[in-house]
């Protein structure tokens, strides 16, 4: 299992989260509206027509798989800023995708961690540091991977 050798030598291990069924007339986003934002939303707001027009026409986001994987992005940018963040500490940090998820958010059900109705397992972290000195990274060379266009 992917996350298995780093989950018995990480200090602290991180699940990342993301929410079902985030459309722009839903409880959640309306709740966020009214009490986060302070403003006026329904679903026929000028704004919820906004933030549907986003999630249908631009995003494509039209069910439910599509609206979970949108959401297991923005988990994302969340890891990378933690991870980022221990590395200036010298954290060492590993993010893992090799896990499998149906295991993974029945254990966490069970212990009663997680609404699966609610919620899915989007990555998983683990943070320490290390004990021992780490096998150098391969890469291609960067010219490879990417063109700068000016």
């Amino acid at each position: 299992m992917g996350g298995l050798s780093s989950l018995e030598g990480a200090s602290h291990f991180v699940i990342y989260l993301a929410r079902k069924g985030v459309t722009y007339d839903s409880d959640y986003v309306k709740k966020v509206m009214h009490e986060v934002k302070k403003r006026d939303y329904d679903s026929n707001s000028r704004y919820a027509q906004i933030i549907k027009n986003f999630q249908e026409n631009d995003m494509k986001l039209t069910d439910e798989r599509s609206l979970f994987d949108w959401a297991s992005k923005q988990t994302y940018i969340q890891m990378a800023n933690m991870m980022m963040a221990a590395a200036m500490l010298g954290i060492d940090s590993c993010p893992i995708e090799g896990y499998d998820q149906a295991k993974v958010e029945a254990y966490l059900k069970e212990k009663g961690y997680l609404d699966t109705a609610e919620f899915g397992v989007s990555v998983m972290a683990s943070f320490g540091y290390r004990n021992q000195e780490i096998t150098p990274k391969t890469r291609w060379k960067t010219e490879v991977i990417y063109e700068v266009i000016e």
